[in-house]
């Protein structure tokens, strides 16, 4: 009795073991593939708010426009744009003569523009820096095509009168009572640039 259990005992393990060797390595890969995946509509971490990348800056208020700069405007007096700019301002006209600049008193006076003055009134700006931005987006730097770009259809295009293959573009103001004058060099690229009422926004030498 005790061989015949032995013998049942054994041949259930033979035919366990034939029935493991049937089973190859792909129906085993095949049934880890039906494994359902885990779901991925939501992410594993909390994904933080967006933010500005580091160093970005707030653009500057531009205080330029065509009626003024700042809190002065054409046609004040020169004391009367004393009263209204945020710090000094230096200058006089010559003897015998009715135009002149008013500037600020800052040493290097970097960032700043030169204020002219005709027969006694605030009537142009002259701007040399990058730091200012013209009404409308012009900015020293830019080349011609992007001022024609940034004012299409009210620039007027001449020759600089000094700079060889320089250009003057004028853009007139929407009321045409004052305008805009970018100046360019030969490769194109804005020098500078001055706003004021005319007669005296189109002057070639300032004051001179």
């Amino acid at each position: 009795m005790k061989r015949s259990l032995s013998a049942v005992a054994l041949l259930t393990l033979a035919l366990a073991a034939c029935d493991a060797e049937r089973k190859s390595p792909e129906d085993a890969g095949a049934a880890t593939a039906t494994a359902p995946a885990p779901a991925l509509d939501q992410p594993v971490e909390d994904v933080p708010p967006a933010t500005a990348p580091p160093g970005t800056s707030v653009p500057a208020p531009v205080p330029g426009s065509y009626q003024g700069y700042g809190k002065t405007r054409f046609g004040m007096s020169a004391e009367q744009v004393k009263q209204n700019w945020d710090g000094e301002l230096d200058g006089a006209p010559s003897e015998g003569t009715t135009c002149y600049y008013l500037r600020p008193k800052q040493a290097d006076r970097a960032g700043w523009p030169a204020l002219m003055f005709e027969d006694g009134k605030f009537v142009r700006y002259d701007v040399e820096t990058i730091a200012d931005v013209a009404p409308g987006g012009g900015q020293i730097g830019m080349s011609a095509d992007d001022i024609k770009t940034a004012y299409a259809g009210r620039v007027d295009e001449q020759p600089h009168k000094y700079v060889e293959g320089g250009k003057n573009l004028r853009v007139r103001s929407e009321d045409g009572a004052s305008a805009i004058v970018f100046e360019t060099d030969a490769a194109g690229k804005v020098k500078s640039w001055h706003v004021g009422v005319t007669p005296q926004v189109d002057y070639v030498e300032g004051c001179s």
